[in-house]
């Protein structure tokens, strides 16, 4: 918080501060430690804007600081969602909350006008690839109200070490499932659905009629751009002289 704070200090003009990505800003222990929201305060008090990337419901208790940022300048929240059926969420994610419950956090932040974006990802093949999933997560997406939808494509990427702990878990949970995956990939890295090309076509078509974003260039420049009320201010003093 103080390193923050101190590079806050120092820039000429406020941004925005992205959180999440590799390590979720809302761990269990945050609950209790509070360093997400004494960050989000750091950022109102410095003018600067957020945005925040998250599995947790834990982010509503700081809905009132992220609300404050984006009456200044702007919040945008982000959600990962991966399986719309229960059962198999508690299975795949079983540390974080479940997909009905992400999908309150997306409607508590369309109730208070705070712009979010889905993280569709990962998708693993053969077990969650299907149009019906699919489906359920985008009709959440647009009963949500949701800007945008970041898609990479239907499937998952394996490193060294992380591939031999994923296949340990498909033999505890889809026994049968790791040969499935032998054949398939072998040791590919990028472990892609062979749903993907209908997947997509699917998301894409559907992102079209519901008026939600998923041009991944777009959105990302969305979460940059740094919304400063002091140029709308200028322009308008400047309309009138």
């Amino acid at each position: 918080m103080r390193i923050l704070n101190t590079q806050m200090a120092k820039r000429r003009k406020p941004g925005m501060v992205f959180t999440g990505s590799m390590c979720d800003p809302y761990m269990h222990i945050e609950e209790e430690l509070k360093l997400t929201r004494g960050c989000l305060e750091a950022v109102l008090s410095h003018g600067f804007g957020a945005c925040v990337l998250t599995k947790s419901t834990l982010v509503l208790r700081d809905l009132d600081i992220l609300k404050s940022i984006n009456a200044r300048t702007k919040s945008v929240v982000c959600v990962t969602l991966t399986t719309y059926d229960e059962d198999l969420c508690k299975i795949l994610e079983p540390k974080a909350p479940t997909t009905s419950e992400r999908f309150s956090v997306l409607e508590a932040m369309r109730d208070e006008n705070i712009p979010t974006v889905v993280w569709l990802c990962p998708t693993l093949p053969f077990i969650n690839d299907s149009l019906e999933n699919l489906e359920g997560l985008l009709d959440y997406c647009a009963r949500a109200k949701v800007y945008g939808i970041l898609c990479f494509g239907f499937g998952l990427t394996l490193r060294d070490g992380s591939r031999e702990f994923f296949y340990s878990k498909l033999d505890e949970f889809f026994p049968g499932a790791k040969d499935v995956y032998k054949r398939a990939f072998d040791n590919s890295y990028e472990c892609l659905s062979p749903n993907n090309a209908i997947l997509m076509d699917f998301f894409n078509s559907e992102c079209s009629k519901l008026g939600i974003i998923n041009n991944t260039r777009q959105l990302f420049a969305f979460m940059r751009t740094f919304d400063d009320p002091s140029i709308e201010q200028m322009s308008l003093f400047g309309e009138g002289s």
